[in-house]
């Protein structure tokens, strides 16, 4: 391959996992603690740590297929390779359902704050303008990208841990807010199986974009240590986060009944706490938030449109294509803002409904695709390798079973019809199946450990 049409090496753990921690928004924390409180019974902490645990059987499969296969194209690769292109591209194209959504749904959530403060200014301008930005600063240098999620993540961290500090004052100087340290929160008579498995649902939400740093790895120093790294503290760094901030918000405010609307808690409690100063401060860092999970979501999408379009999967002269100067796939950061666009027509309802399905679609099958690589086709069983490529997956996949069973219907409906869409494409691409799909063959893949990869590639 040219080496003037290749992704360029130039991220760090530090870039990476900033991009990792701004795809996720901190803020996302506020935006569904009131629901979730209604859903656990008073015990959202709980939650965070029980979600955090079990969405870490799924960071580990990443990671086991990461260090593998170090490229652009995440779910969509490891599929391939565990499976077949043709189940690998199916699975690429359920995943483009979640990546393609997700700077949707952040200008969604932008114009419904902005539309609120400001009724008179047209809703569609808000979802324009923060589109126009995220595509600007993506059309960058990928590091003036990780420069831009760097400050917006900073001032999430920062007002995340002024908003902890003023809930703690309120707990020292009111009275009737209980006691500074309590278990309820973490375990009450109340307490039911069915509320922590309806909250785990909800708190889901809160950790998927973990996958994306995978598609990272081709601009990524030493991916085969680096990504995994990254997406394990990641993991970790928002699962105890949310718990202590939720900790907190839960001992002051046990009671979600005392808000005019329990969704929107978080908005009605920084007044109360911080004054309407803190308020206005809060209210823009939520946007600014935003803004950040934008710029990484859609820096994500446009890799896995690379990937696809270097295997031809997609026409390789535009979605293949990277820019000699910078080394970004520019015509994929265009493209990818104009169907942001489309979010003037949609509600964020839909949009996350969407997300939620190619998601969890991606993690299924990344779990199985660690069983089957690595513990049928390599037969790695071993006490441990039985425990990392067999139990550890298919802890997954339990997990995430809980996650469809509890799944909105209307996701699993638009679901099923993009995948549709992406059956008869596929059709056509293989010609009803006469080939497989379009595959790319690995050049410069790092630190394998499998001592029986070469093998495994030729046969593919």
């Amino acid at each position: 391959m040219d080496n003037k049409n290749e992704l360029k090496r130039r991220l760090k753990f530090i870039h990476v996992f900033v991009l990792g921690l701004a795809l996720l928004t901190p803020s996302t924390v506020f935006d569904t603690f009131g629901i979730a409180s209604l859903a656990t019974k008073g015990h959202v902490p709980l939650v965070y740590i029980f979600a955090m645990f079990a969405t870490l059987f799924t960071v580990l499969s990443y990671v086991h297929m990461v260090k593998a296969f170090p490229s652009a194209g995440s779910a969509y690769t490891y599929v391939q390779k565990a499976f077949h292109p043709n189940v690998g591209f199916l699975v690429g194209w359920s995943a483009l359902c979640d990546y393609l959504f997700l700077p949707m749904v952040y200008a969604l959530a932008i114009k419904i704050y902005m539309s609120a403060y400001f009724p008179g200014v047209p809703g569609w301008l808000w979802v324009v303008l923060p589109i126009l930005l995220i595509s600007v600063a993506n059309m960058f240098n990928v590091k003036v990208a990780v420069s831009f999620s760097s400050v917006f993540v900073l001032l999430q961290i920062l007002i995340s841990a002024v908003f902890v500090a003023l809930l703690i004052r309120e707990m020292m100087i009111n009275e009737g807010a209980g006691p500074f340290f309590s278990l309820e929160p973490l375990y009450s008579a109340n307490l039911t199986s069915s509320a922590v498995l309806a909250g785990v649902t909800i708190l889901a939400y809160s950790f998927i974009g973990f996958d994306a740093m995978s598609t990272l790895a081709e601009e990524t120093i030493n991916p085969t240590k680096t990504i995994p790294k990254a997406m394990i503290s990641l993991a970790v760094y928002i699962g105890i986060t949310y718990t202590i901030i939720t900790y907190f918000l839960q001992v002051n405010y046990p009671d979600m009944s005392i808000f005019s609307d329990p969704e929107a808690a978080a908005g009605e409690i920084a007044p109360q706490i911080g004054g309407m100063l803190f308020a206005s401060i809060f209210l823009g860092t939520i946007i600014v938030s935003n803004i950040s999970g934008g710029i990484a979501a859609q820096l994500s999408i446009s890799r896995l449109l690379y990937a696809m379009g270097r295997d031809n999967v997609l026409p390789r002269k535009i979605f293949g294509y990277v820019t000699p100067q910078s080394g970004i796939p520019i015509y994929n950061i265009v493209i990818s803002g104009i169907v942001a666009l489309t979010a003037v027509f949609f509600d964020l309802v839909t949009a996350a409904s969407l997300i939620s399905f190619g998601a969890f679609t991606a993690f299924t099958f990344v779990n199985l695709s660690v069983f089957v690589y690595y513990y049928i086709r390599n037969k790695k069983r071993s006490i441990k390798e039985t425990f990392m490529y067999l139990i550890s997956p298919l802890i997954g996949v339990s997990f995430l079973a809980i996650m469809w069973y509890n799944m909105d219907v209307q996701a699993l409906i638009l679901g099923a019809i993009w995948n549709m869409a992406g059956f008869i494409f596929l059709l056509y691409i293989t010609k009803m199946f006469k080939n497989p799909a379009p595959m790319f063959s690995f050049d410069e893949l790092e630190a394998m450990p499998l001592e029986t990869f070469d093998d495994h590639v030729r046969k593919i």
